[in-house]
């Protein structure tokens, strides 16, 4: 496989502070690590205002994957309004 040719997929570092933080935040919610940061990914429209998002967007090309642009799934809001 050319590496060279294939897109890598960007893996934060995140601080002690947040993983300790989304662990917890995981158990509250009964998933796993994974599933909770996605979760939490997608509770951001609701705090930060999608269109000021789309202003400033640099890659246009994935709008239909950007949770600004979505609405949360209903099964999934369940699971957050249970510890909001």
């Amino acid at each position: 496989m050319n590496i060279s040719n294939s897109r890598r997929m960007y893996s934060p570092q995140f601080s002690d502070m947040a993983s300790i933080s989304v662990r917890r935040f995981a158990w509250a919610i009964g998933k796993k690590m994974p599933a909770t940061v996605d979760l939490m990914v997608k509770l951001l429209p609701t705090i930060i205002d999608p269109s000021k998002v789309c202003l400033l967007c640099q890659d246009n090309g994935k709008c239909q994957q950007c949770i600004f642009c979505k609405q949360i799934d209903p099964e999934e809001l369940t699971v957050l309004e249970t510890v909001i």
